[in-house]
């Protein structure tokens, strides 16, 4: 016999996902990457990050005004040009450095084709991605997601609450009736603040196997 304690019928209709860390390899793993090959000091670039993107980072930091489109990213470079430090002494160069940072954000197999089998199978698909620029794969975007939402194209950012909203308003289905995936604590239960289903994400058989919990079998 088969699991009787799973849902017969999905409980969802559509189904919510962050892009950097979810559906690309992990964040660690791309910036490790980036750091190491640019001598950054890792120590320092942590504080900065603590400091522009925790929980306690203050409104109207760096990153808040890149993601919501208000910082340009050649202005959002200069300014975290100026705060890195490398190792060897070298200047940083400001020039194309998010390009850089983001240059092994690729895609993962495994994620990509999870998404791809839920809209073959009719359940609604969306990205909702805090924006660091507009590097994004515009063809697989189109390919995966019948809603596409970057925080940078409307002035919101995650966790606001109003994001989510503009998202359900977007996907036209009920809170209740949606599941959302991030790799950011803060962002999975400002979704379920909502009303939303939501899980942290860290790779593709667990997000499996919660969708399975909803009835969602991929």
């Amino acid at each position: 016999m088969g699991d009787t304690t799973l849902p017969q019928q999905p409980l969802v209709d559509a189904l919510i996902f962050d892009w950097g860390g979810v559906l690309t390899v992990s964040v660690p793993e791309f910036v490790g990457a980036w750091l190491h090959a640019e001598s950054i000091d890792r120590e320092v670039y942590g504080r900065i990050m603590r400091d522009w993107l925790s929980r306690e980072a203050l409104p109207g930091n760096p990153v808040f005004r890149l993601e919501t489109g208000e910082l340009s990213v050649p202005e959002f470079e200069r300014l975290l040009a100026a705060e890195l430090i490398t190792t060897s002494g070298a200047a940083i160069d400001e020039n194309g450095l998010l390009r850089r940072m983001f240059g092994g954000a690729t895609p993962d197999p495994a994620m990509v084709e999870l998404v791809r089998k839920a809209r073959a199978a009719g359940l609604h698909t969306a990205l909702l991605s805090n924006s660091w620029g507009e590097g994004y794969p515009k063809d697989l975007l189109l390919e995966l997601f019948d809603t596409i939402v970057i925080s940078g194209r409307i002035g919101l950012r995650k966790p606001d609450e109003r994001i989510y909203r503009h998202t359900l308003e977007q996907v036209a289905v009920p809170a209740g009736r949606c599941v959302f995936f991030d790799d950011a604590p803060i962002n999975v239960e400002a979704a379920q603040a909502v009303g939303m289903h939501a899980f942290r994400h860290t790779d593709a058989e667990s997000t499996r196997a919660h969708l399975a919990t909803l009835g969602v079998t991929l």
